[in-house]
């Protein structure tokens, strides 16, 4: 039987538990609420390093004032049985006030202008949070290589651009959305959805498959066929559907050929999800499950 993770709570546990932690270790940051999208970056981090941390921690920085923190899934015994499952060495659950021991930080990291489109847009502040909170994570975990999906692909993005922008001595690895096989994306979200709202939700997946199988014809032809799935379902309240410059988040023009972003956001019922895809546009075009390591790079640069 695979033994249980050591479980640490505080910054001194924790650095208890990574001193016997010798050679590469892998981080997988979390929320809680895990699922098989989590358990496949676990995997990932397993098979590429020695050792294998996982942080679960409910963030209040990545909130707005419009989300209920409170209604967040909390499962970490659940959580805690897909870690011991995987492998995982430690599991390093704070709460606040070991993240932020004085409190809200006065000094926080700010996205920029990336993080003010699309997902910064429909939630101001979001990704200056999310990134403070991931710097800090990096800082304590003292991990080699970072796993993050693709499916929060403006997060990934932004982390990339902290890491090269503030000179981390980290690697961040995109891992292939994991989806239901009906296509559904993974998310923690999705134990919102009643049975009806899962049936719509399918809509966004399908708007990207769509729009995907259009990519050899062009911007154009990506935009309009991924657009018509998701006018013929109403119940998706469309926050916006957009295929982007993977490192500039910036509209591609109609010559435009190269790796590029389509990227939707709904709301679905009471839930608001995302889901993306990365996209070859031009001759030999289609759907890719990561960028390329070019594009990656150049995210970083």
């Amino acid at each position: 039987m695979t033994a249980a993770p050591v479980v640490a709570r505080t910054r001194d546990e924790l650095r208890t538990a990574r001193v016997a932690l010798t050679g590469q270790t892998a981080v997988v940051m979390t929320m809680g609420a895990l699922h098989e999208g989590h358990a496949t970056l676990i995997r990932e981090a397993r098979r590429e390093a020695e050792h294998v941390v996982v942080t679960i921690f409910l963030n209040p920085l990545q909130f707005g004032p419009k989300e209920d923190l409170s209604k967040y899934p909390r499962t970490f015994d659940d959580d805690m049985q897909i870690c011991r499952a995987e492998g995982v060495d430690v599991v390093f659950a704070p709460t606040p006030d070991v993240i932020y021991p004085d409190g809200d930080p006065g000094v926080r990291i700010s996205a920029g202008p990336l993080g003010d489109v699309l997902e910064g847009q429909a939630r101001p502040g979001h990704f200056d949070g999310m990134l403070t909170v991931v710097a800090k994570l990096m800082h304590l975990t003292g991990g080699d290589s970072f796993y993050f999906g693709q499916k929060d692909a403006q997060q990934l993005l932004l982390i990339r651009r902290m890491v090269r922008d503030i000179d981390f001595p980290a690697r961040v690895v995109s891992v292939p959305t994991v989806r239901e096989a009906d296509g559904l994306a993974l998310s923690s979200r999705n134990t919102y959805l009643t049975d009806t709202d899962r049936e719509v939700a399918l809509a966004l997946s399908r708007a990207l498959h769509e729009g995907a199988q259009r990519a050899e014809e062009g911007p154009s032809a990506i935009r309009r066929a991924a657009r018509e799935v998701l006018v013929a379902e109403p119940l998706a309240l469309v926050d916006y559907l957009v295929l982007v410059h993977p490192t500039t988040l910036q509209d591609v023009p109609e010559w435009y050929h190269g790796e590029a972003l389509l990227a939707v956001a709904a709301r679905v019922g009471t839930t608001r999800l995302i889901d993306n895809t990365p996209v070859l546009v031009g001759p030999g075009g289609g759907a890719r499950q990561v960028f390329s390591d070019t594009a990656s790079a150049a995210a970083a640069v």
